[in-house]
């Protein structure tokens, strides 16, 4: 028995030579498992004298710890060297140059319109939005245009079927917004609307419109002013005018084109504003009493303004740019100098 004990002391001692941590692990189980060396000699228990049984009992627990114990001893050696090859390996350099984030940002356009929502919404307005694929009767016949009136001729239309179309303006959205609320009523509405354009620098089949609509007793002109001047110097600064001047408009009476002071050369007159000072910027006027009849609002009663301005308008006075192409052709030397 003590020959046996001897015996697989040395080859512990063999084994456990410079041994990684999974062979370290096998070998645990070789040696001290259910069913490993030092196990195996408590059976030969059977054949030992009575007598001598508790001294080899104290040799066999003798042979486990000193195997337990170098096993612990060199799996810790193991786990430090493990630890220290990783440091090595997986250690930064702080003294190489970082790796440049590439992060994206919000198209021009969206800025410009999110910006003009925040300024009316400060002013007590609600933004609406509606279906782009609309009826005839709430893109045209609603708004005082019927379907041989000569405005139609001045919006190139898609037509999708004889009744549905693209709409060519936000107006729609004004339309069912007075017909499902009672007055007062106080909105824009901002979407894309389509017209069959030739793309050129100030024209384009897609572009995004902002409309406002207020509908209350005792509306006036005056406040359709005040509202699109402070609109102005929001969006512009604070040294921006603006000009009405007289122009028709079937859903308008009256009706007014809306200008603001040239930003570019400050209204003394420049090749972009064509040396008149003024920039055009949309249309406005007070709502005709014959859309407040179509949808059940008493003119009598009620009075409202409406307007229309083009964001891409918009974008292209406040940034200077000369084309309005450049937002739909995905140029990141573009997009990239208004990543806000």
């Amino acid at each position: 028995m003590e020959d046996k004990i001897k015996q697989i002391k040395e080859e512990f001692k063999e084994k456990i030579k410079n041994k990684s941590l999974k062979e370290l692990k096998e070998l645990e189980i070789y040696f001290l498992g259910r069913k490993g060396k030092v196990s195996i000699l408590f059976q030969f228990f059977k054949t030992v004298p009575k007598e001598r049984r508790k001294h080899f009992g104290a040799k066999i627990n003798e042979l486990k710890s000193f195997i337990e114990k170098g096993i612990s001893t060199e799996i810790q050696r193991a786990e430090s060297i493990e630890a220290s090859r990783k440091l090595e390996e997986e250690k930064i350099d702080v003294t190489l140059p970082g790796i440049k984030l590439h992060t994206g940002g919000l198209h021009i356009l969206s800025q410009t319109i999110s910006r003009a929502e925040d300024i009316f919404l400060s002013m007590g307005f609600d933004v609406m939005v509606g279906p782009e694929i609309e009826e005839d009767y709430y893109n045209f016949e609603a708004l005082n245009i019927p379907e041989f009136h000569p405005a139609r001729a001045m919006q190139d239309t898609f037509y999708l079927s004889k009744k549905i179309l693209l709409r060519t303006q936000t107006s729609p959205i004004q339309v069912r917004i007075m017909e499902k609320y009672k007055p007062p009523i106080r909105i824009i509405a901002m979407g894309r609307c389509y017209r069959k354009d030739a793309p050129d620098s100030s024209h384009f089949p897609v572009f995004h419109q902002i409309e406002g609509l207020v509908i209350d007793k005792k509306v006036t002109f005056a406040n359709l002013k005040g509202t699109l001047s402070l609109f102005a110097k929001r969006m512009f600064g604070e040294e921006v005018k603006v000009r009405f001047t007289p122009s028709y408009f079937p859903f308008v009476e009256p009706g007014a084109e809306t200008s603001i002071s040239c930003v570019i050369c400050g209204g003394k007159g420049c090749s972009v504003c064509k040396n008149t000072g003024w920039l055009e910027m949309g249309g406005s006027g007070m709502v005709h009493p014959n859309v407040l009849k179509n949808v059940g609002i008493d003119p009598e009663i009620y009075q409202g303004f409406a307007f229309g301005w083009g964001m891409e308008r918009i974008a292209m006075v406040k940034h200077k740019i000369p084309d309005i192409r450049m937002f739909y052709q995905n140029d990141l030397r573009f997009l990239k100098q208004f990543k806000g």
